[in-house]
């Protein structure tokens, strides 16, 4: 895995050629244009990555992993049983940091304190399900399933273990049912494919959407943009309903990125004590590892990936991550450096 100081902090771009990213190196591809291809048209064959002006991509994702021990190799095959798609291997991937962040957090038994003092509330005896595949039962999480199937995202329950919304984490304890979804590139702005196709959102589990919504369904998803966040409060709120637990949605954005998203969407919603909608930062996970009374070495680990993680280039320029260091340079250091 390459970090920052391996990386050039500006790369050359042409219209018709892609200098590699990695210091020392002068080889040139040809640039592709539009969807993220790996062909040998685009490769460098001295580092093994495929390349774009924006990112690049590892020959093998275990090269963007952490934790890639042989229990983590067949967790991560088991996953992709369920798991809709896998770009792992990109260096701006959020499915690689959120399984090397949260993969920790589970192998140091740190989930539990995590999100014990997240919704200061006494979370014991957590299961992670990562991508809807619970390590429990060995497929798809079956709570999960018969969601999909109840607000129509799929039109059996064999065909709901594979279709339907997919939160990056479910974390299932004894008093609480948390949705995390994770984003990193990405934002909160979705809308439908079909828009007149709302499945069956609203009528669903005995018009649940009307107990957990303030607003309709085509301002929430259409007109604000918030089709992915509806889907995780409509499924999550039913699914803890029905397992007698408490819910949260939670938002996991960098510390720069949709500040306003926790005050935006729980203008729609209903919340109560037993439901709640919160935004947090990868730079929240990163301030709790490092102050984890952990003395392994998968810490520094853990620390030094926050610290020197790239998140590909824009406009030629690199860009940082995340806004930690243990380096002079402040938390206001600008990404682009």
């Amino acid at each position: 895995m390459f970090q920052i100081n391996e990386l050039k902090r500006k790369i050359e771009i042409t219209d018709t050629k892609v200098v590699c990213p990695v210091k020392g190196c002068s080889e040139k591809v040809e640039r592709q244009r539009g969807f993220f291809a790996r062909n040998e048209r685009f490769k460098c064959h001295w580092h093994n990555i495929y390349i774009s002006p924006t990112t690049f991509e590892y020959e093998s994702e275990l090269d963007n992993l952490l934790w890639k021990e042989k229990v983590d190799q067949e967790l991560l095959q088991r996953i992709k049983k369920v798991k809709r798609e896998s770009r792992m291997a990109r260096d701006n991937s959020e499915d690689a940091v959120t399984w090397n962040v949260f993969r920790f957090l589970e192998r140091t038994k740190e989930l539990s304190g995590f999100l014990t003092k997240l919704c200061k509330l006494a979370v014991k005896n957590p299961e992670l399900i990562y991508w809807s595949y619970s390590q429990l039962q060995k497929n798809a999480w079956s709570k999960l399933t018969e969601a999909r199937y109840e607000f129509g995202e799929a039109e059996n329950h064999k065909d709901a273990q594979k279709r339907g919304s997919e939160p990056d984490l479910v974390v299932k304890s004894d008093n609480v049912l948390f949705f995390i979804e994770a984003k990193l590139m990405a934002t909160n702005n979705t809308t439908p494919t079909y828009q007149n196709d709302e499945k069956k959102y609203v009528r669903g589990g005995e018009n649940w959407y009307n107990k957990v919504f303030k607003s309709d369904y085509e301002t929430i998803a259409i007109e604000k943009r918030k089709y992915e966040l509806l889907r995780f409060w409509l499924i999550g709120t039913w699914i803890a309903e029905h397992l007698n637990l408490d819910f949260y949605l939670i938002n996991l954005t960098l510390s720069d990125c949709e500040e306003d998203i926790e005050e935006l969407f729980k203008r729609y919603i209903s919340e109560n004590n037993h439901r709640k909608f919160m935004r947090i930062t990868w730079e929240d996970v990163y301030k709790y590892i490092l102050n984890a009374n952990l003395s392994i070495i998968d810490k520094d680990v853990m620390l030094k990936y926050f610290e020197n993680k790239s998140l590909g280039y824009k406009n030629g320029v690199l860009k940082k991550a995340f806004f930690v260091s243990s380096s002079p340079i402040t938390e206001a250091h600008c990404r682009n450096f």
